[in-house]
């Protein structure tokens, strides 16, 4: 009865089934590693003390920025040069701006430093200048952004002095120094500027590090593998099932097998075939003798 499986239409749906339930298990599988290490990660982030308490350290021996280094206070020596204005950034549910400026290191790079927040806009704000001459300064560190970070502007034509995103990449055209792939955000931001005392940008959690909804996603994706997997299978047996069920109908003979139609040349029985037998004839007669009845004298009239 399973002969049929062996068929070149059911070696295809076999070699299907054979390869999608694997791949979907070990995807679902993938997908749940995903989220355990979230949470693993989530759980010795809660461990650890508050890197913002630890001891400050040179900037470059926190290079590069992960999560264990990230939120570290990391010290440079060197001075203010351009300042950038980075609009579109939320504090205490207000709207307002990053005053961002470059500190060129004795190396010849230079550090991104977000020296605190004012509310408004950044265009045709004044804000406090930067301090002169050779500085030190301790700030959070951060990872670059990109653009699924948080009030992050990547759609471009900013106005002069304005940044979008707060990265390497996106003051390689707007210096003529090389910038680490890195930033700081002063604990303790500095006073003055038209909205008042600047603000302090509290440093940011670094990614991957707690349950976000990317995690949960993860979770969500892991069921949905292991689902189709199921359906797969499913999906299989029924097919399996109907393809038996009819052959069993053909061998008992409730179904017909396929063959050539009866009718004239082969061909399908029309309308007129399906007439009881002497059908046709009978009509013809019938027309013959009513001809015949007919006389000369009324066939002329008609």
């Amino acid at each position: 009865m399973y002969r049929f499986l062996l068929t070149p239409r059911w070696w295809g749906i076999n070699l299907f089934v054979v390869l999608a339930i694997p791949f979907c298990v070990f995807m679902g599988t993938w997908q749940l590693g995903r989220f355990e290490d979230r949470v693993q990660s989530h759980e010795q982030a809660e461990k650890q003390p508050d890197p913002s308490t630890r001891a400050a350290k040179p900037l470059d021996e926190l290079l590069p920025v992960d999560k264990v280094t990230s939120g570290r206070p990391a010290m440079a020596t060197g001075t203010y040069g351009d300042q950038f204005l980075v609009p579109g950034r939320e504090l205490d549910d207000r709207q307002g701006f990053y005053v961002l400026n470059l500190l060129r290191t004795e190396g010849g790079k230079a550090l991104p430093v977000v020296r605190g927040w004012l509310p408004g806009t950044a265009s045709g704000a004044r804000v406090p200048a930067a301090p002169q001459g050779v500085v030190t300064v301790t700030g959070d560190l951060q990872a670059s952004e990109n653009i699924h970070s948080d009030g992050v502007d990547a759609r471009g034509g900013l106005p002069e002095g304005q940044l979008g995103m707060i990265s390497a990449a996106a003051l390689v055209n707007l210096v003529d120094y090389d910038v680490y792939d890195a930033w700081v955000t002063l604990p303790e931001a500095e006073a003055g500027g038209t909205g008042g005392a600047m603000k302090p940008v509290p440093a940011a959690a670094p990614a991957g590090s707690g349950l976000d909804l990317k995690a949960f996603q993860n979770l969500g994706y892991t069921g949905e593998w292991f689902v189709f997997a199921g359906f797969v299978l499913f999906m299989w047996f029924r097919l399996v099932r109907r393809e038996a069920e009819a052959v069993r109908d053909v061998a008992l003979g409730l179904v017909p097998e396929a063959g050539p139609a009866d009718g004239p040349a082969g061909g399908k029985a029309g309308p007129e075939d399906s007439r009881p037998e002497g059908a046709g004839a009978s009509e013809g007669e019938a027309a013959a003798q009513d001809l015949a009845g007919k006389t000369p004298e009324t066939t002329q009239g008609s």
